[in-house]
């Protein structure tokens, strides 16, 4: 069994910031990338950025420059640093890992639950 929470949404004005934070657990043997994408109402989940074990990074062009990624190996776990935030970025933010379990033969996609970001004056 293998959780990815997420913490730190909420409500900001525009040019505020936000950190999110996931942290997967479980059955865990490595974790091969770990992402946020986002969803805003009708519209389809994109992604937001991304990084690799090795902490290459990669991000949408909508959010470079504004948004950072970070990731913590020994935790398991990814921060997603938001400053200068515009109303465009609300949406439901959800983590994602690619990973692999002590039981598994290969590496699967796991999804969190996803926080709400909401960015108005």
């Amino acid at each position: 069994q293998v959780q990815l929470e997420e913490s730190g949404g909420g409500w900001v004005q525009p040019g505020g910031s936000l950190r999110l934070s996931c942290a997967a657990s479980g059955n865990i043997r490595s974790i091969n990338a770990m992402a946020w994408y986002r969803q805003a109402p009708g519209k389809q989940r994109d992604l937001v950025a991304s990084i690799t074990g090795g902490s290459r990074t990669n991000y949408a062009d909508s959010v470079k420059g504004r948004f950072t990624l970070s990731r913590d190996n020994a935790k398991n776990t990814v921060h997603l640093q938001m400053n200068s935030l515009e109303p465009d970025d609300t949406a439901v933010y959800y983590c994602n890992a690619d990973l692999w379990s002590y039981t598994s033969s290969r590496s699967y996609n796991y999804w969190g639950q996803g926080t709400q970001v909401t960015v108005s004056s």
